[in-house]
């Protein structure tokens, strides 16, 4: 079923919180020393979904930390690329690191490639209105 333009599939909108969901968030609030306490002892205890939980939610996941690197980036695009992932295998740059240079690099391959077909069309207009290129 298809829904007409301009006209919203939910008129009522979204649902406004209901009591009952309110007084349950005041309650957990009310006890939650108490179900953190009982979470830790059920961890102790060897239950790993509730260490999993614990550690989730204090601890959460590392991300890798930036960190500037000098690489030869010299030449053309490829010649950048190839250095990237020498790089790359040689440990000097971790592979988030390496796969975000190849990406902007990538990036700036499509810019020069967007670029020489601009110039290229200029001057393929300028030869056929007969006026000299630049």
């Amino acid at each position: 079923m298809q829904f007409q333009k301009g006209k919203s599939g939910n008129p009522r909108g979204r649902p406004r919180r209901t009591d009952t969901e309110a007084a349950l968030r005041q309650k957990i609030r009310d006890n939650l020393p108490g179900i953190v306490d009982g979470l830790i002892a059920q961890a102790q205890a060897g239950d790993t979904t509730a260490a999993k939980l614990i550690m989730d939610r204090a601890l959460p996941a590392l991300k890798p930390l930036d960190c500037a690197v000098a690489l030869p980036l010299a030449g053309g695009l490829s010649e950048a690329g190839r250095s990237v992932l020498a790089a790359l295998g040689e440990g000097k740059v971790t592979p988030e690191q390496g796969a975000r240079i190849l990406g902007g690099i990538g990036s700036l391959a499509r810019i020069v490639e967007t670029d020489e077909l601009i110039h290229r069309i200029e001057a393929l207009e300028a030869a056929a209105n007969g006026k000299p290129t630049e």
